[in-house]
């Protein structure tokens, strides 16, 4: 899983390859501003406007213990977030 931050100025934007990872971010309301399917043409990355529970959230994600509070997600908002992604991931332009 790639993420990373842009560069100096864009300290706003968080950017993930993590197709599931990113579902989550969206599910728990991170809004996506770009698909980036150019920088790295064989992995897209997934660019969300950061905030400071991003961070929190990612952790849970990939650490929390399974059915903890912090990890559940409604399973309509995952499965909207999945399709989404989808829709974005496999558009030409975004």
């Amino acid at each position: 899983m790639t993420k990373k931050k842009t560069n100096k100025q864009d300290d706003r934007y968080f950017r993930i390859s993590s197709f599931y990872a990113a579902a989550f971010l969206f599910a728990k309301g991170l809004e996506l501003v770009n698909v980036d399917k150019i920088t790295d043409p064989k992995r897209a990355h997934f660019v969300f406007r950061d905030m400071a529970e991003r961070e929190l959230f990612l952790d849970n994600y990939n650490f929390g213990k399974e059915a903890a509070p912090e990890v559940m997600v409604d399973a309509r908002k995952f499965v909207t977030a999945i399709k989404m992604l989808k829709d974005k991931l496999y558009q030409d332009k975004f």
